[in-house]
């Protein structure tokens, strides 16, 4: 069978997927099936296959398993999208942030430094992390996101890790029902009628669709010089959360209407806008969706789910 069209020869190559369940890697994972690599994905529980991948098992805060399971896929690219993702402002998330996020993703660079195979390595950042200027970190997420931003770059600077990291903007689209998410918890309550409860919507978010935010790990991938660079993934432009939350209401229309000031707003919520200039550059990437024909496709996406979901219990 021929290989399929894509950015790079995928054809063969080892890829390792970590968060495979996970939002993006779910739809990451698909991608590289249908680009015929040959795809392990990783998950802390097991989990049946679905497109022809291979699973892992593997707690990646574990040192020792985040070892074998280098060993275990020898992985030409790792992509690693496993996260505690939280924007709460609770001291209790910092100690399960600090393992899930940090500690997680030094294990994995460690095993591939040891293992001397040159595995290239992918790691999934965020656009909240701090940046030069930046007082504090706006949460315990972002602060363990930061420091494996720098991590990579020792990784590199030191050890010649050919380490990447994406800071991800604001993601959003089909494919995987997180109700935690402001976008799948304004889109279900407005298709049912409900009024969701927000903040002041004053927050400006720069929003990334999902499909091409998994491109832009596919040309990271790929790219020749992206390795100990930094890049922002993002759509670029600011909106504010009312005025997309006011998008999905207009797209849904029915009885629902939003509920601004409901909910107070989160202290340190500074807006962070991707700069994707560097990624244009050096990966060839660059956001392809708009964001109200993102918003069109996720609305659809929920309606067909909720047209197949038996009606709530009165």
């Amino acid at each position: 069978m021929a290989p399929a069209e894509g950015p790079w020869d995928w054809y063969g190559k080892r890829a390792l997927v970590t968060g495979a369940t996970g939002f993006i890697g779910d739809r990451l994972v698909a991608r590289l099936v249908a680009l015929d690599a040959e795809v392990h994905a990783v998950s802390r529980r097991p989990q049946a296959q679905a497109a022809g991948e291979v699973w892992h098992t593997a707690d990646l805060t574990d040192p020792e398993a985040a070892g074998n399971l280098i060993r275990a896929a020898r992985p030409d690219v790792l992509f690693h999208l496993a996260s505690e993702v939280t924007g709460t402002r609770d001291h209790n998330a910092v100690l399960p942030t600090l393992h899930a996020n940090l500690g997680a993703a030094v294990n994995l660079m460690s095993a591939v430094a040891g293992a001397g195979t040159g595995t290239k390595v992918i790691l999934a950042g965020s656009v909240e992390e701090a940046r030069e200027g930046d007082a504090v970190p706006c949460s315990p997420y972002a602060a363990a996101k930061w420091a494996a931003t720098g991590y990579a770059r020792m990784f590199h600077g030191l050890w010649d890790v050919p380490v990447t990291v994406l800071r991800v903007a604001m993601v959003y689209g089909p494919g995987k029902d997180e109700p935690r998410r402001l976008v799948p918890y304004v889109t279900r309550a407005l298709l049912q009628g409900r009024d969701p409860e927000l903040s002041s919507g004053t927050r400006m978010i720069d929003w990334v669709y999902v499909d091409d935010v998994v491109e832009a790990f596919l040309a990271a991938a790929s790219a020749e010089k992206a390795a100990g660079q930094v890049f922002d993934i993002g759509s670029g432009h600011r909106v504010s959360i009312k005025e997309t939350v006011e998008r999905i209401t207009r797209i849904v229309g029915g009885a629902g209407q939003p509920r601004f000031g409901a909910r107070p707003d989160r202290p340190l919520d500074n807006p962070q806008i991707a700069d994707v200039g560097a990624a244009a550059e050096v990966l060839g990437w660059r956001p392809a969706t708009p964001l109200t024909d993102g918003l069109r496709a996720t609305v659809a996406w929920y309606a067909d789910r909720s047209r197949s979901e038996p009606p709530a219990a009165e």
